[in-house]
């Protein structure tokens, strides 16, 4: 009888890591929370938070909504903060992405 390999399962999952659903269901069990901020001369801002990423995979979505939504940005504190006001069509940028936004 074969010995089963269990060294490339997933974490969450417990599938095999090249299947690469653990990255997928991390971000669907997130809970995002968007909401909005005044910041010097009245200019509006939405701040998205509630992120459990690292540095670089929250940097490469900033990057990726500020591209869709067409607005500058940036991530503050473990935070993206965007420039504008986007409600909706944040949310399903972000929902496009995987992730999960509470209302």
């Amino acid at each position: 009888m074969a010995k089963k390999d269990t060294t490339n399962l997933g974490s969450v999952s417990g599938l095999p890591e090249e299947l690469g659903i653990d990255a997928d269901l991390g971000r669907a069990q997130q809970r995002l929370v968007v909401t909005h901020d005044t910041r010097r001369y009245g200019k509006p801002v939405t701040v998205v938070d509630g992120f459990d990423l690292d540095a670089a995979a929250l940097k490469s979505t900033a990057s990726a909504l500020k591209r869709r939504l067409a607005v500058g940005g940036s991530v503050v504190e473990r935070r993206i903060e965007l420039q504008g006001r986007h409600d909706e069509r944040l949310r399903a940028a972000l929902s496009d992405l995987g992730f999960t936004v509470d209302p």
